[in-house]
């Protein structure tokens, strides 16, 4: 039976901030697209036993936020890194791989689709411009967000949720999926061939995306479709037939 409760998302949080009052901090627009959806939002910081919280989720969201340590995937450091936290991507990893193993409904954003790759055993572009250059624009400098379209394939869990094979995103990164992870597939491309989307079809609800639809979704109803489709798969199957 579907619940008549709010499924109860999970939103991991950025780390520690070094620079302020050592405050763990999160955009609220992952929460207000959330609660738009119909779900309870809880954050989840580094500091969090994720685990033993991801148990009690309902759903929940890989959040954006800073680059992995680049050991995790075989890399070594470039000067473009920033934010790299080893506690955040520990728990991160962790939750991923709990996602997997226990078909818990989740939206990997940004950063969130690389913690999944890597969790999975892929790899990642350290920086997109030394591989694609800058024609496309994937972010403003120094840090902003840029827009641009993405090609979705067709049927994917991603073209029904955002009701179309293109969609037009806001993008705020300079690193991306290389070598995708066994069982994880490719939904999405931007125009440069980047990876935009990955989903596993082995798996009721798990779509992962390169952009950012937290920023534009209080606006663009294809944006927080994406919410509403993981609220969705969250609540489970509808009177008690199969997912």
């Amino acid at each position: 039976m579907k619940q008549l409760t709010a499924p109860v998302i999970g939103l991991t949080t950025y780390g520690r901030d070094p620079a302020g009052e050592g405050e763990y901090s999160l955009p609220a627009t992952y929460a207000d697209a959330v609660v738009r959806a119909g779900g309870t939002p809880i954050l989840l910081p580094p500091a969090t036993d994720m685990l033993a919280v991801a148990a009690r989720l309902d759903g929940l969201v890989l959040t954006g936020g800073g680059d992995l340590v680049p050991s995790s995937y075989g890399a070594t450091d470039h000067e473009m890194m920033y934010m790299i936290d080893a506690g955040r991507d520990a728990g991160e990893l962790a939750l991923a791989r709990h996602v997997v193993r226990h078909k818990l409904p989740c939206l990997c954003i940004c950063r969130g689709i690389q913690i999944l790759n890597v969790a999975l055993g892929g790899d990642l572009i350290p920086h997109l411009p030394d591989r694609v250059g800058d024609q496309l624009a994937h972010r403003v400098p120094p840090r902003r967000p840029a827009f641009h379209d993405v090609s979705i394939e067709p049927g994917s869990r991603l073209a029904r949720a955002v009701d179309g094979d293109r969609a037009f995103i806001a993008s705020w990164h300079h690193q991306a999926v290389d070598r995708v992870a066994p069982g994880l597939r490719v939904v999405a491309r931007a125009g440069d061939g980047v990876v935009e989307g990955l989903e596993m079809d082995d798996h009721p609800w798990l779509v992962a995306v390169q952009w950012h639809p937290e920023i534009t979704a209080a606006h663009d109803p294809r944006q927080q479709a994406l919410f509403d489709a993981l609220v969705d798969a969250a609540r489970g199957p509808a009177d008690g037939g199969p997912a």
